[in-house]
């Protein structure tokens, strides 16, 4: 009689996390699957005119905030200055949607903050709300591997509807709480322009929609970090505003969205 060998449980405990890791991953790849296209609408802090001027209705939206010791000024200066190549966590994402699909590296461009880096890219300003608000816009296939986005003139954007495409828009908020106290917001919304469009984008957002999403979760950490730092500056007599190291003026453009 044969006697079974038995895998000692340092193998096969990463081969069980691993299978864990994957089935969990799959089941939210279902799940994003099949909520796309049923955002939830906005309470009522998070209504946003300027965003329903430009995208009413919408297939997806992520909507995330954070409370910041921190004037709204200040907190909206820090989130219009970010910049994500800051954090390992979102650095690691945008390399693995590189490796995922087969994407060129990624070009370096003499800019750095959030919204410089995303205009070098080719997204647009659509409005401004000054020391409060901006919405960005552009037209782009995010599906694709080496993904381009194309800004058009705010009183275009709603209007566009060239198959194939999707339009997406984002935002950047500080909602004031009191004079020392705000809420840093950030809303992202995506509709597709025709059928396939919509098929393609919904496929993409099943598989990569987690990540998405926590970039905007430590995006909003980055910010508090930031604009804390900022004010606490400013109460010192410090200029508040960010530290700029010499190595650091040259950033990639991140191709992801």
């Amino acid at each position: 009689m044969t006697r079974r060998r038995r895998i000692p449980w340092p193998v096969r405990a990463p081969a069980a996390l691993a299978g864990m890791a994957a089935a969990t991953y799959a089941a939210y790849v279902g799940a994003a699957w099949l909520r796309y296209g049923h955002p939830h609408r906005p309470d009522a802090d998070e209504a946003d005119d300027l965003l329903d001027r430009f995208m009413p209705a919408y297939d997806v939206a992520e909507r995330h905030h954070i409370g910041v010791a921190a004037p709204a000024a200040i907190t909206f200066a820090a989130s219009m200055d970010m910049d994500l190549e800051d954090s390992p966590i979102i650095r690691a994402i945008f390399k693995g949607r590189e490796i995922l699909l087969g994407a060129d590296r990624d070009r370096k461009v003499p800019v750095r903050g959030l919204v410089a880096v995303t205009k070098a890219l080719g997204w647009g300003v659509l409005a401004e709300r000054p020391d409060r608000e901006i919405v960005m816009g552009a037209v782009t296939q995010p599906w694709k591997a080496n993904v381009e986005f194309r800004s058009l003139p705010p009183d275009e954007f709603a209007a566009f509807d060239r198959p194939g495409f999707v339009k997406i828009v984002w935002t950047l908020r500080a909602d004031a709480v009191d004079a020392n106290r705000s809420i840093a917001r950030t809303e992202t919304r995506v509709v597709a322009t025709d059928g396939e469009a919509r098929r393609r984008f919904r496929w993409y957002w099943a598989r990569f929609s987690a990540g998405i999403v926590l970039i905007r979760e430590v995006s909003m950490r980055l910010v508090k970090t930031e604009a804390e730092r900022r004010a606490t500056d400013q109460k010192r007599g410090q200029t508040p505003f960010s530290h700029v190291r010499d190595n650091d003026a040259w950033r990639p453009i991140v191709r992801s969205f």
